[in-house]
């Protein structure tokens, strides 16, 4: 006879979901607000056209840039208890990167959002949007099942 099975102890990630879902509706809402997710706002930078994208990537930069360096000096940890480990990484072959943010670069264009934009658009009632979310599920799924025979 099996022993009964017993309840799986509780995991960080599980009593942090409240905290991961409210910072998630939040980031939903700055993209939406800040109007990050709006199409003629991407077609208005991918066009050249106006600043505003680019000036929001370089405040993103001047803001992460530094975080970066301050993680690696001070070596926090996350709100887990584990600490924070920024593992280096040795650069590709520059094809890799030019044909993946071109792919990235020609979806975006077309869709009009990238993912994180995706979710903000359902959340404010975009229902094609699942659409995308389906192809952007599709597609990692099959880059998950490619990948082994990928040259990296």
């Amino acid at each position: 006879m099996s022993a009964p099975l017993a309840a799986a102890p509780a995991t960080h990630g599980a009593r942090f979901l409240g905290a991961y879902v409210l910072l998630g509706v939040v980031f939903g809402i700055v993209l939406t607000k800040g109007e990050l997710v709006s199409w003629f706002r991407i077609e208005e930078a991918l066009r050249f056209q106006g600043p505003y994208l680019y000036e929001v990537f370089a405040s993103a930069l001047a803001v992460a840039v530094p975080g970066f360096a301050l993680l690696k000096r001070r070596r926090p940890r996350a709100l887990t208890g584990e600490p924070i480990v920024i593992q280096p990484r040795p650069l590709g072959r520059p094809v890799r990167y030019i044909a993946g943010g071109g792919l990235f670069g020609l979806g975006w264009g077309i869709l009009g959002a990238c993912p994180g934009p995706i979710f903000a658009l359902i959340g404010a009632g975009f229902g094609v949007m699942v659409a995308a979310l389906g192809g952007a599920v599709a597609g990692t799924w099959a880059y998950a099942r490619l990948q082994p025979r990928l040259p990296h």
